[in-house]
């Protein structure tokens, strides 16, 4: 069984032809495919259909790809979105990165790629709502407060008060707690929590880094839970112990 066994996929592209072939190919390749013409028809579907994964072309009439990705982002839907374009600048792949999207791939493409890219953003999904280790609940003691991370449950808490997180953000926590003190270079987080293989100029991961900070009280200038190493990338500071 793959990653992509059972899950759902909407393909959004203003090509029926591109529609049609695309959306073929991945339901022979077992996943559930629904379609739409642009951005607009996409978000009144998505009002009554949630998909597992969002393909979406860029250049589209009436809402095109980006916009669509900021809309579903500013709505606070972090359904895992690929966007597929013609412009392969590395200015395009940066700035969909800070949006929000999960991959970016390049036209023309064979159907295989889109596939390999939607089961490798499945598989970080999976990976994202499993243990990384034995222990189901972590806490670490900072400056700022007692954090406990409920891995399964996927909710954090600081000294008692619950702590909403973007997924993405809870997931770095995740991954930043299992490794307390080793440090993380911003290009291996990229490669293994967003994907990314390519070297990009983003700020996706110091976005995330400052969302942490700024929802468990942690001073940037002063940090005692998440470390700045000038040159190097980022590290866990505090103690972290099973809960």
């Amino acid at each position: 069984m793959t990653a992509s066994d059972g899950a759902s996929v909407l393909l959004v592209d203003d090509e029926q032809d591109i529609l049609a072939t695309l959306g073929g190919y991945l339901r022979r390749s077992g996943l559930e495919v629904h379609t739409a013409g642009n951005g607009a028809e996409a978000l009144q579907l998505l009002e009554s259909q949630p998909v597992s994964v969002i393909v979406s072309d860029v250049m589209m009439p009436y809402l095109d790809g980006r916009a669509l990705l900021r809309t579903l982002r500013e709505r606070e839907d972090w359904t895992p979105v690929i966007l597929l374009t013609v412009v392969g600048e590395a200015d395009e792949r940066s700035a969909a990165l800070d949006e929000g999207a999960d991959d970016y791939l390049n036209k023309p493409f064979a159907p295989q790629e889109l596939l390999s890219r939607i089961r490798a953003v499945l598989r970080r999904l999976q990976s994202a709502t499993q243990s990384l280790g034995s222990a189901q609940v972590l806490v670490a003691e900072h400056a700022g407060g007692t954090l406990k991370l409920d891995r399964s449950a996927r909710r954090a808490w600081n000294s008692g008060s619950e702590v909403t997180l973007t997924p993405k953000a809870l997931t770095l926590l995740e991954y930043l707690m299992s490794r307390p003190g080793e440090v993380h270079s911003r290009e291996r987080l990229l490669e293994t929590l967003w994907g990314f293989e390519f070297a990009v100029s983003t700020r996706a991961v110091d976005h995330r880094i400052a969302e942490i900070r700024r929802s468990f009280g942690d001073d940037a200038a002063a940090p005692t839970l998440i470390e700045t190493v000038p040159g190097h990338g980022y590290r866990l500071a505090a103690q972290v112990r099973r809960g």
